[in-house]
């Protein structure tokens, strides 16, 4: 058998994340009939940070939680663990959709984070946080030229900037396919346990008078009457004031929030925890950089406290016809897998031998300005963000706040941004949608194979600022 397929015979398909003896209990299902203040939908990152912000805020508010399956398992306990400030998905992204804004969106993700990582502490929230900064390491001699452009123009702009060049790299992380890194250390970004964040918002809001309910999906929201909303699960019916949608990439009853995102797959895998000699090998341990490589269709990994690297993105990111989110079908797809740890052992050829204890998957809610959609209807009664385009762990917080704010918890100056005010392009119907995903990931494999030379469909999404991993 081939090394990359015995790595992973007896993997167990389940988050590295959920896999912890912390794993609280899953709370009763609705059962009876009930009325609350707000109702929120999801039990992921949007949804307990807004229940959070909100009890802080005013904490007379009657807040109910519903979560289809349980806490933390959609996409919030399913991610990478990257903690990142950045609310518009770079400097870029900003500047095309939200011209004039680029300043105070930098300023509002620093304190975002900043009262991130205060929460934790507050409320002794272990999310096994480690700031290590972001580091993009160059696999071909584009990628060292474009970040070696980025390093002078971040250096002259006054940021905690070090380049490495291929020794160098190779003495911080040893992998013969690395020719250069760019390491970044502005403000707190790092890595987390993305589940334990989860749980430890459960356990608060169950302190602070926030009534849970999981195994409980929404099946109907409606208005009721001038100043109420009803929403139905399991037969039963919720009727409430307000209504905040946190359910990211899954479906839910409004029209607009399902135009605003597609969903789009992406799997990942664990290690066993490296023996002192594997350790040796990489000499990663060392400074634990979180990693990713500059390409387009980029993988991102990191250590784990245990010392396990966990592994994932790359070639393995699919979108299914027709907004497919149907774990039974999507989530569980060997070939995914085995492209992974092939391309695992490609990077860390010397690490031959080490076993996979993990794989799973889970979906980024991608929406074509690549960046958190807020949104309200209903005279302020309905509200949402969505949409965060895989750096939801450190800006679904600062999408919670928009989502509490607009339903008229004590609103800001922030609402009346181009970044809350703006409406995103929708993604076409299908079949055009599958099939422009589908030509765009082929221009974009095609690009990362030519040292990151863009092609002519490439260049125009560019000029529309859509080109999007996918």
């Amino acid at each position: 058998m081939q090394q990359h397929l015995e790595a992973l015979k007896d993997s167990k398909f389940c988050p590295l994340w959920h896999d912890q003896d912390v794993r609280p209990d899953v709370l009763p299902a609705l059962n009876e009939n009930i009325s609350c203040e707000l109702l929120i939908v999801g039990g992921g990152f949007t949804g307990l940070w807004a229940a959070l912000q909100l009890k802080e805020r005013q904490p007379e508010v009657d807040v109910v939680l519903i979560e289809k399956t349980f806490i933390s398992d959609g996409s919030s306990g399913r991610n990478g663990g990257f903690l990142n400030s950045t609310l518009a998905h770079g400097e870029s992204n900003t500047e095309h959709h939200f011209p004039g804004e680029a300043d105070k969106l930098y300023q509002l993700g620093e304190q975002n984070l900043a009262e991130l990582l205060a929460t934790f502490k507050r409320y002794n929230i272990d999310a096994r946080y480690e700031e290590v900064g972001e580091t993009e390491v160059a696999t071909n001699q584009g990628s060292v030229d474009a970040l070696r452009k980025d390093y002078g123009e971040e250096k002259a702009a006054g940021d905690n900037v070090t380049w490495y060049n291929q020794d160098e790299i190779q003495a911080q992380v040893n992998s013969p396919t690395f020719l250069a890194g760019l390491c970044r250390r502005n403000g707190k970004n790092g890595i987390v346990d993305p589940a334990r964040i989860c749980w430890g918002l459960k356990r608060v809001l169950l302190e602070l008078g926030v009534r849970i309910f999981e195994n409980t999906p929404l099946d109907e929201c409606n208005p009721l009457g001038n100043d109420k909303m009803q929403s139905l699960s399991l037969g039963f019916t919720i009727t409430s004031d307000k209504v905040l949608m946190a359910t990211n990439a899954y479906k839910n009853p409004i029209s607009q929030v399902n135009r605003a995102t597609i969903p789009v797959w992406d799997y990942q895998i664990a290690t066993e925890p490296l023996n002192q000699k594997q350790l040796a090998a990489i000499g990663w341990h060392k400074s634990r950089h979180a990693l990713g490589n500059h390409a387009n269709m980029f993988h991102y990994y990191r250590f784990t406290q245990d010392n396990r690297i966990t592994w994932g993105g790359g070639g393995a990111v699919r979108y299914y016809f027709n907004k497919n989110t149907d774990f039974a079908s999507c989530a569980d797809i060997p070939e995914r897998f085995e492209q992974l740890s092939k391309e695992f052992f490609e990077t860390f050829p010397q690490l031959k031998g080490l076993k996979f204890t993990h794989r799973w998957s889970g979906i980024i809610a991608t929406s074509t300005r690549f960046c958190m959609v807020p949104g309200v209807t209903y005279n302020g009664r309905l509200a949402w963000a969505v949409g965060y385009t895989g750096l939801g762990v450190g800006a679904s917080r600062f999408g919670a706040r928009v989502g509490i704010e607009l339903l008229g918890y004590q609103p800001s100056d922030i609402l009346k941004m181009r970044f809350i005010t703006k409406k995103p392009m929708p993604w076409a119907p299908e079949p055009f949608r599958w099939f422009g995903v589908k030509f765009t990931q082929n221009a974009l494999v095609k690009a990362d194979k030519n040292n990151g030379k863009r092609g002519l469909w490439l260049k125009m999404l560019d000029a529309m600022n859509l080109g999007f991993t996918c």
